[in-house]
């Protein structure tokens, strides 16, 4: 693996590290970095909860009742709770666990992943919402309790591809390392492109990139240029309504009770905040804007709690990368360097295209704002992902490692 991947560290320097001091209080930067993480992260979910709520009792007429499961709001703070237990329990558990028993762990939550998201599509068995089939239904149709397969994949894929490039092969070789990543990578995006495109791209620049910092050479990844554009182009082409979406965001008062309506009402809401908004539960826009708790949270954030209170959850986004960025240089080892790399690039690119659609800058398309967005497996597969950046964080270079 070349010596210059990886922000510059040579691969021994990588993995051996330099030495850590610990602070007068027994702490190291590391632990402190953990912790740092954890408390952003869960400042975030906190933001989320109390938008979630906001944005939903003015529909639902209650946000507090039984059976819980009737209430979208009740319904999504237990979802937090378990993104919350996830990320604490993941924390503590060493990444390195996913290299065990020659990578057993990683290939099974890999090969998981593809598995129900193949069958999700299948009918009869997934559930198909607002043109999409991305679903499994759990429980009656009115709970809305459904759980998205495909969300795995934002963490299966940096943990294989971590692993793949820092141990088990040379990616610089195009037939026994480049390629192979490279299949894997396409398979997950035909499985998870055919009903969810928005994903599918997320996933494939997460991974390319991923072989980029990884040492693949340039010119290797060049030559996918033409066969990823043909084969995303056909993926937008073959379904109606992704066309729809394309040409409405040309002109989105072309249509505006119906391609243009959510892009509309979406721009509505933010601008009716002003700087610092109509205070919070005062937002009415939203009751017009779809998907308010979910995709599009954040024109709620906006309407509410202003432009300042926008700001301010794009900070603590950024704070939260930054952290992830910090524990990435600090790891001892290049594939927990990739791995952080891989679920920091994840998150990031996932709220920038969130907040440009919601800013009708990109088409619509169905990315939630991680931590943020009320969700389900997301929610809980993002609490995981953060986790696993803490517990990165505290394996510093003076915490022994597991052999």
């Amino acid at each position: 693996m070349s010596d210059t991947i990886l922000y510059g560290p040579t691969r021994a320097a990588a993995e051996t590290g330099p030495s850590e001091p610990v602070t007068a209080d027994g702490w190291t930067r590391g632990r402190a970095l953990s912790v740092a993480i954890v408390a952003v992260a869960t400042g975030l979910m906190a933001i989320g909860a109390i938008m979630t709520v906001s944005a939903a009792a003015p529909r639902e007429g209650g946000v507090l009742g039984w059976p819980l499961w009737d209430y979208p709001a009740m319904r999504q703070l237990i979802f937090l709770f378990g993104a919350l237990l996830a990320m604490l329990v993941v924390t503590c558990v060493p990444y390195e666990l996913w290299s065990k028993a020659r990578g057993a762990p990683a290939i099974m939550l890999l090969a998981l992943a593809l598995g129900v998201s193949a069958l999700v599509l299948v009918p009869g068995i997934g559930t198909e919402v607002n043109n999409a089939r991305r679903w499994f239904q759990i429980g009656p149709a009115h709970y809305g309790l459904r759980i998205q397969p495909s969300e795995l994949f934002k963490l299966a894929l940096p943990v294989f591809l971590a692993l793949w490039i820092g141990r088990w092969a040379d990616v610089r070789r195009f037939t026994r390392g480049f390629l192979p990543a490279v299949a894997i990578i396409a398979a997950i995006v035909g499985v998870v492109g055919i009903e969810d495109f928005g994903t599918a791209a997320l996933l494939a620049a997460v991974g390319g990139a991923m072989l980029l910092m990884g040492g693949a050479r340039f010119w290797h990844l060049l030559l996918l240029v033409l066969p990823s554009v043909s084969a995303f182009g056909y993926l937008l082409v073959s379904r109606a309504h992704r066309m729809e979406r394309l040409v409405s965001f040309r002109n989105i008062w072309a249509d505006p009770e119906g391609s243009g309506y959510q892009a509309i009402q979406s721009l509505c809401t933010i601008a009716r905040g002003g700087w610092w908004g109509v205070g919070l539960g005062n937002g009415f826009i939203k009751d017009y804007l779809p998907a308010a708790r979910t995709d599009f949270i954040f024109s709620v954030i906006c309407e509410e709690l202003g432009i300042i209170g926008g700001m301010a959850v794009i900070a603590l986004l950024v704070v939260l990368l930054y952290n992830g960025g910090a524990a990435m240089r600090r790891c001892p080892d290049v594939s927990g360097k990739l791995l952080a790399f891989g679920i920091v690039l994840m998150i990031g690119l996932q709220a920038v295209i969130n907040i440009a659609v919601v800013t009708v800058t990109v088409p619509t398309k169905g990315i939630a704002l991680p931590l943020v967005s009320a969700g389900g497996s997301g929610a809980v597969v993002i609490g995981a992902m953060v986790g696993t950046l803490a517990n990165i964080a505290r394996r510093t270079p003076d915490t022994p490692t597991p052999p």
